[in-house]
């Protein structure tokens, strides 16, 4: 049960392989797999993680290779998180950039279609931010997938405050 049928440091270094190949596969994936989850996208994270958990044990089946796999594994994903939280340079290769999806009340719809970001989810964004189209200023696919709206600010001329009325 505890006893290992492979070198103790073959894990740790199955477990380095697979995360950094995984960390590659979803960065290059897009962001919107990262960001929100459909139905089929998780399908595809149960899968994937299915599909290498024998070579991230190496057939391995015993409670420590489980243990050591797991721990390498967290690890890893904390070491990322620091090292990106003190480099901008490996948070942008890591996490990625903010895309500017949509100005002026117009979006962009060949970016939207080479980030894979259907029209309805701007709209649904633009509804959470009360914001109509021609109210939109800036429309951002954010690093981590989500989008952010920029409202247009009044035009001027148009602002009025209790003051300036005169009665």
């Amino acid at each position: 049960m505890f006893q290992l049928d492979v070198a103790w440091w073959e894990m740790p270094l199955r477990a380095v392989i697979i995360y950094a190949a995984l960390l590659v596969l979803v960065r290059v994936s897009g962001k919107r797999t990262v960001g929100q989850f459909t139905p089929f996208d998780l399908l595809v994270v149960l899968l994937l993680s299915e599909s290498v958990s024998s070579s991230l044990n190496g057939n391995e089946k015993s409670i420590t290779a489980g243990l050591i796999s797991a721990t390498t594994l967290i690890a890893l994903n904390f070491s990322v998180a620091a090292i990106t939280s003190r480099s901008k340079r490996m948070q942008t290769l890591v996490e990625g950039r903010p895309v500017l999806i949509g100005s002026g009340g117009k979006l962009f719809s060949e970016v939207l279609r080479e980030h894979h970001v259907p029209v309805e989810d701007v709209k649904r964004a633009l509804r959470e931010a009360d914001c109509d189209m021609s109210e939109m200023q800036f429309a951002f696919l954010e690093a981590d997938g989500r989008i952010s709206i920029l409202k247009a600010s009044g035009k001027r001329g148009e602002e009025h405050s209790a003051d300036s009325v005169k009665r």
